[in-house]
């Protein structure tokens, strides 16, 4: 799992996604929305 930044809302597996919210994504899907610009990856470390 990665946590992911969103940039667009979006469904997803039923659940409403906000753009500006962190959400823990499964790591295949995440890779593709980082890749496609629908969200970024957050660096944990760096928030602490």
């Amino acid at each position: 799992m990665i946590k992911v930044k969103m940039n667009v809302q979006t469904a997803y597996h039923g659940d409403l996604l906000r753009a500006g919210k962190v959400y823990e994504i499964d790591e295949a899907t995440a890779k593709k929305w980082i890749t496609s610009k629908l969200a970024e990856e957050v660096n944990e470390e760096a928030a602490e």
